[in-house]
């Protein structure tokens, strides 16, 4: 079963991005592995709240990320 897991900041796509995400992910599992993949491509769009990134042992947030802070 082909899985693909994206984490996304909180309230930065829409629905209709989500939409996007999971079908195109899943044509490009078909793609690969051919139709039989289409039917069990699992694709997890997840938000990820502000502060629940980190890189190099910083905490990030939205103003961090936008040059705000």
């Amino acid at each position: 079963m082909p899985f693909a897991n994206f984490k996304v900041p909180a309230d930065t796509i829409s629905d209709e991005d989500k939409k996007k995400i999971i079908a195109r992910t899943t044509d490009l599992y078909a793609e690969i592995y051919g139709e039989r993949a289409r039917p069990t491509t699992v694709v997890l769009v997840e938000e990820v709240p502000d502060g629940g990134w980190g890189v190099a042992g910083n905490v990030l947030t939205a103003d961090l990320l936008n040059g705000d802070a």
